[in-house]
């Protein structure tokens, strides 16, 4: 969909640019507390819950997820990999027939915690270990990874996650994102876009970077505007970034941006094409600016609202294994890591020992992608060139109508 050019452009990006991911995976960790009753109402047909329980000896999983911590705690995400883990043990005969056993440990995302977690799974011995959402890679992966324990992230924000052997992020993340709006844009017509960007750390430096390489080189000049994190009013930044007759805007950061910046939008009355990223589908956010997204293009490392199989079976299997969890937000990413490894390990024989899970992912051809319908990942280190970790270099843009992403598509 978005065409060659991302290709050429990804190949320029710099391992250094994944600080950006980082401090987003921090920023946005902090979700609504609302439910999703009104998404997709379909229900998953009885074919996706057959009756094949696991009855081997147990095969232990380990997760480390971001809970207790003073700026961040997100344990929707760890129930959402217990209700996959659960699901698979009713219905998909746990990993290779072995049912799964969880090992969780609540990291509070700072690098001491974390290491302490990667530790505690190495003394107990966990056969693979998932990481629905972390900005420490950098402290867990040398630790698990040379135990030659593999480790399973929807998206790696650490150059250790993304190039570590045995260390598998599912898809290319916020870096991938860029480079698809960038080529969107440029399919779009668009000469001039300005990038609202949250502005913590090496985030705005990093941002330029990434967009020399990605909007530049799909010819659209990218104007980025700083705004500062837990701004109430971003008015002064908005309407300096709207300067110079820009045609498109991009929304980089978490729910509080979102609402400030298209909130100022509005008051604004500004009209331009609108690109978000997931965490500005939050209901917060939607809450707050109510149709105001509608028409804007949002690219998404998820399909949760369709009536698409897996955005149906998301749901279903929340509904069933933890029907009060918040499934918005990042959610998802417990239950797309969970089930993503489970898949990857569909073809394993014998023993589920850490080395044989590890060669069923790496060569798991073509493996269906969770709650992202169209999309599939393979392990092999050719997904993404200098991001051999990364599994696939393809992700869903939709369409917001009413608050929810609509009319998903795969671009690559």
């Amino acid at each position: 969909m978005f065409g060659s050019t991302r290709r050429e452009s990804v190949k320029r990006m710099r391992l250094g640019l994944l600080l950006v991911t980082s401090a987003l995976v921090v920023g946005t960790a902090c979700g609504s507390t609302d439910d999703s009753a009104d998404a997709g109402s379909a229900e998953a047909p009885s074919s996706a819950f057959p009756d094949n329980p696991a009855t081997g000896t147990p095969v232990r999983i380990g997760v480390i997820n971001p809970e207790g911590g003073p700026a961040i705690s997100m344990p929707d995400n760890r129930r959402a990999a217990e209700a996959a883990a659960e699901y698979a043990n009713a219905h998909l005969g746990g990993i290779g027939g072995h049912p799964i056993e969880l090992e969780i440990c609540a990291a509070k995302e700072d690098p001491a915690s974390n290491q302490d977690c990667a530790n505690q799974m190495v003394e107990k011995g966990v056969a693979a270990v998932v990481v629905p959402s972390s900005g420490h890679g950098a402290a867990m992966v040398p630790i698990i990874t040379g135990a030659g324990i593999p480790y399973m992230t929807p998206s790696g924000t650490t150059p250790a996650e993304l190039t570590s052997p045995s260390a598998y992020a599912l898809n290319s993340g916020f870096p991938g994102s860029l480079a698809a709006m960038a080529n969107y844009a440029a399919e779009q017509g668009y000469q001039k876009v300005a990038a609202f960007v949250i502005d913590t750390g090496a985030v705005i430096a990093s941002t330029q970077a990434l967009g020399d390489s990605t909007f530049g080189a799909a010819g659209v000049e990218l104007k980025i505007a700083p705004v500062t994190p837990g701004t109430p009013d971003a008015t002064p930044q908005v309407s300096a970034g709207l300067a110079d007759g820009v045609d498109a805007v991009a929304v980089i950061g978490d729910a509080t941006m979102c609402t400030s910046v298209l909130r100022s939008m509005m008051t604004l009355g500004a009209d331009q094409a609108k690109m978000i990223i997931q965490p500005c589908l939050d209901p917060s956010v939607i809450d707050a600016v109510g149709d105001s997204l509608d028409g804007a293009t949002a690219f998404l490392g998820a399909d949760i609202d369709s009536d698409e199989p897996e955005a149906v079976l998301y749901r279903s299997v929340m509904e069933r294994y933890a029907p009060d969890a918040d499934i918005n937000g990042f959610t998802f990413t417990g239950y797309q890591a969970m089930l993503g490894l489970i898949r990857a390990a569909e073809g394993l024989e014998g023993e589920p020992t850490s080395a044989a899970i590890d060669d069923a992912i790496k060569t798991a051809v073509d493996v269906p992608m969770p709650a992202a319908d169209g999309i599939t990942f393979t392990c092999d280190g050719t997904a993404m060139p200098g991001m051999p970790a990364v599994c696939a270099n393809q992700g869903i843009i939709a369409t917001v109508e009413g608050g929810k992403a609509t009319d998903p598509k795969v671009g690559q």
